[in-house]
C-alpha cells in the first residue's frame, strides 16, 4: 500500500513538472508576478511531494534519512517534520547537515536537488522563448 502511495505522489510530481510547459506566462514584462507565482507553486508542490515520499519510506522501515535529535512525544509528527525539512533543504540546496539522506534517500535527494536547479532555468528559458514568439508575431 505504501508503494502505491509513493507511486501516486511521484505521478503528481511528474504532472507538476510537465505543467510548467502548459502554464501560460506573461511576456509583457521581463519578470511577471504570474511567473513568480508559478515557480513558488512548483517549489511548494515539489517540497511536499518529496517530503511525503521520504516520510512514507521512513515510516515503513526504509532508512532514507538520519532523524534529527529533537525529542518529541509524537514519533509520526517528528518524522513528518524531519521529512519536510529534509525536502526543503535539499530542494533549495541549503543542506545544513543536521538531517542527512542515507541509502535510497540519497538518490531521491539527488533527483530532488537536480529538479531544484533545473526548473527555475526552464521557467526562464520558456519565458524567453515565449517572448521571442511574441516579438516575431508583431
Amino acid at each position: 500500500m505504501e508503494y502505491a502511495f509513493v507511486g501516486i505522489v511521484a505521478t503528481v510530481l511528474l504532472a507538476s513538472i510537465t505543467s510548467i510547459w502548459t502554464t501560460s506566462v506573461k511576456t509583457s514584462r521581463r519578470i511577471s508576478l504570474e511567473n513568480l507565482f508559478v515557480l513558488l507553486q512548483w517549489y511548494i508542490t515539489m517540497m511536499l511531494g518529496f517530503g511525503l515520499i521520504y516520510m512514507v519510506l521512513q515510516m515503513n522501515g526504509h532508512n532514507v534519512f538520519t532523524p534529527s535529535a529533537n525529542e518529541t512525544a509524537n514519533e509520526c509528527f517528528s518524522i513528518l517534520q524531519d521529512s519536510l525539512y529534509l525536502s526543503g533543504m535539499t530542494l533549495l540546496s541549503v543542506g545544513y547537515g543536521d538531517v542527512t539522506p542515507t541509502g535510497i534517500g540519497r538518490w531521491i535527494a539527488i533527483t530532488e536537488a537536480l529538479l531544484g536547479y533545473i526548473m527555475p532555468a526552464v521557467l526562464v528559458a520558456r519565458s524567453m522563448m515565449d517572448r521571442d514568439d511574441a516579438n516575431r508575431c508583431n
